[in-house]
């Protein structure tokens, strides 16, 4: 195995950290959000960038090389046993106040890194499997949407002034999070009513993907409730605030 592709498995540290901290209280809760938003910025700051990219042998290799999908479908697995640990420690733990809003951020921070990247790159798949595998991820993130906004929309628009997942001129980060949350799911409703008609079926029926896709977010939490209680599925929601716009590239 090269040092490159030994690389991708970096964003692991985050997850092992995730999962220690889904199991312990006190400070070691926050200690992957200090390493991923403090250790991370600084050391990408002291080293030196690496602009070289693969030449065309090295990305037919690549392409070819089975390790990088496996990598991806791990993180489905890993993901899902995060969430259930989560779910599980917040209704039968005892914590504190500080304990629940880390291991809230922590969830939080898996859900951007696992749940709507590596969901991302799974929906740029042409084949079922890895497409559904991308939708199980984004569901973790309460983000399903993404899956037809992304692929449907942005790449068709981005850099114009009709792509709310890029940033205008000049336009500051906050303003920028809450548009792009807001009207990429308005966008996504858009393109799939219209997907939905095209195909011949009515738009506000079982065959628009985005009504699929907000059963299924509601069946998710309608379990989480019936199985964990209706304060850990708040807490869930809470995972939720802070993270979307950063997988929206």
């Amino acid at each position: 195995m090269t040092l490159r592709a030994f690389k991708y498995l970096s964003p692991f540290i985050i997850y092992a950290g995730s999962f220690r901290a889904l199991n312990v209280t006190g400070f070691e809760v926050w200690l992957p959000l200090i390493y991923a938003f403090a250790v991370i910025p600084l050391i990408e700051l002291l080293l030196k960038p690496d602009a070289s990219n693969l030449s065309a042998a090295e990305e037919e290799l690549a392409r070819k090389n089975p390790y990088y999908d496996v990598l991806l479908y791990a993180v489905v697995v890993l993901q899902y046993l995060a969430l259930y640990m989560f779910l599980r420690g917040l209704t039968y733990d005892h914590l504190s106040t500080a304990d629940i809003a880390g291991r809230i951020s922590v969830m939080g921070l898996l859900c951007g890194v696992f749940g709507i990247n590596v969901g991302h790159e799974l929906g740029h798949r042409v084949n079922r499997f890895e497409q559904t595998l991308a939708q199980a991820l984004l569901l973790t993130s309460l983000y399903m949407h993404f899956f037809i906004e992304h692929n449907k929309g942005h790449h068709k628009r981005v850099a114009t002034p009709e792509d709310p997942s890029s940033a205008r001129f000049g336009e500051a980060v906050y303003p920028f999070y809450f548009r792009t949350i807001f009207f990429s799911y308005l966008s996504a409703w858009e393109i799939a009513n219209k997907d939905t008609r095209k195909a011949g079926h009515a738009a506000f029926s079982l065959f628009n993907p985005m009504i699929i896709f907000q059963l299924i977010q509601a069946a998710l939490i309608a379990g989480i409730v019936l199985y964990f209680g209706w304060l850990t599925a708040v807490y869930f929601l809470c995972c939720h605030h802070w993270y979307p716009a950063a997988g929206n590239g």
